[in-house]
């Protein structure tokens, strides 16, 4: 009896500290010493939040409150103790607004090596517009920081968060598995130079949900080593639209597979949907792209794939590019183009673009039929499709 006895109380002592583990351990900025003011610097106050919630056994909340908080560059490395952390943000956080404070660091807010991360609402407020207005005068100006990145890392959540006047992209996604982005909003003015809204590379399982994008560059950027990207529910403009590359920048570069963009609607844009390559030898390819349920208001180049991108003509005029494009299909594509030819397929003349698929595309210029123009470009066309096929 009393040996049962003994047992059921080690059982109740497990299961209550089995319990006590489970239950957020929460750490408060303004506990640590931050000053919601957007003048006091409270970096030192979030790094200790990290550190705490980082070493924590039991999953972790970093909360911070209302208000604006002035932070420095800030680099929240794993592994940590535990795969449940959770910036839940309530205020703004605020870049110093000299932009030669984080002009040459890379990153404004880095996550490295992190497993099972969560930000959940706030504001990241990067006060890029002096850099912009430096690189709009032709002065020497420092390259720009990007808001918010994500290396090496897995599992990771991004909710309800809005990213405004970012120096230089805006959410950076390198090397990363497992990764859902929903509610996101990217605010920045359409003249904003190099601020992508999100880029992905070498990564895979990388979600893109109910989100907004007004900014300067690609809505969404698509680097080499992206697989199993899902795109849906995004509305894209001002912007340069969703682009797919650029590629073969680099002579070896791991390819693009496995990509859907789908429910998407484009404003006034400089592109719809694009892939681009550089002009010049690459190992790199993209395959297996379904673009579908796309609506283009007013935009210039609404179906593009251009192989010659090649930038000021430097480092590759005359030559021809080494990425394989195939198996792309464009499934009801409907909408208005700014200019006459809505779609342009410029494929490389070494590595033709094959196994392109227009389905049930219908693309207006002026209330007239827009054209449509090939090159190296081989597929096939069914439904209603508006230019007529080139193909």
């Amino acid at each position: 009896m009393a040996k049962h006895i003994s047992s059921l109380v080690i059982a109740l002592i497990l299961n209550f500290f089995n319990a006590s583990l489970a239950i957020p351990a929460t750490y408060n900025v303004l506990s640590l010493g931050a000053k919601p003011d957007g003048k006091t610097d409270s970096t030192k106050s979030l790094i200790s939040a990290w550190a705490a919630a980082c070493g924590s056994p039991r999953p972790a909340t970093i909360y911070v409150p209302p208000g604006r908080y002035l932070v420095q560059q800030v680099h929240f490395r794993g592994a940590c103790q535990n795969k449940a952390i959770t910036f839940r943000i309530d205020g703004t956080l605020v870049a110093p607004s000299d932009y030669n404070v984080l002009g040459s660091v890379g990153n404004w807010m880095l996550f490295e090596g992190v497993n099972g991360v969560t930000i959940s609402g706030g504001i990241l407020d990067g006060q890029g517009t002096g850099l912009w207005a430096c690189k709009a005068s032709s002065k020497l100006c420092p390259i720009g920081a990007t808001t918010l990145g994500f290396v090496n890392s897995n599992n990771i959540v991004i909710s309800g968060l809005t990213s405004l006047n970012s120096q230089m992209f805006h959410i950076v996604i390198n090397g990363c598995r497992n990764v859902k982005l929903q509610g996101v909003r990217v605010l920045a003015s359409g003249t904003s130079p190099n601020t992508d809204g999100i880029h992905v590379q070498l990564s895979s399982g990388v979600t893109i949900l109910r989100s907004k994008f007004s900014t300067g560059d690609d809505c969404v950027s698509i680097g080499p080593g992206t697989a199993n990207l899902w795109i849906e529910n995004v509305v894209c403009g001002p912007g340069h639209g969703i682009s797919i590359g650029s590629l073969g920048k680099d002579l070896q570069e791991a390819g693009v597979q496995n990509v859907t963009i789908k429910t998407v609607t484009f404003k006034g844009t400089q592109n719809g949907v694009r892939i681009k390559a550089w002009g010049r030898p690459s190992s790199g390819f993209v395959q297996g792209v379904l673009f579908q349920h796309a609506v283009m208001i007013n935009v210039q180049n609404p179906i593009v794939i251009d192989q010659n991108y090649c930038p000021h003509n430097l480092n590759c005029p005359g030559q021809v590019s080494g990425v394989k494009v195939r198996d792309v299909t464009y499934q009801d594509i409907h909408g208005t183009s700014a200019t006459r030819v809505a779609v342009k397929f410029d494929c490389s003349r070494n590595n033709p673009c094959s196994g392109i698929r227009l389905e049930d595309v219908k693309l207006t210029y002026q209330n007239q039929p827009a054209a449509a123009s090939c090159a190296n470009a081989g597929g096939s066309s069914s439904g209603l499709v508006e230019p007529t096929s080139c193909l």
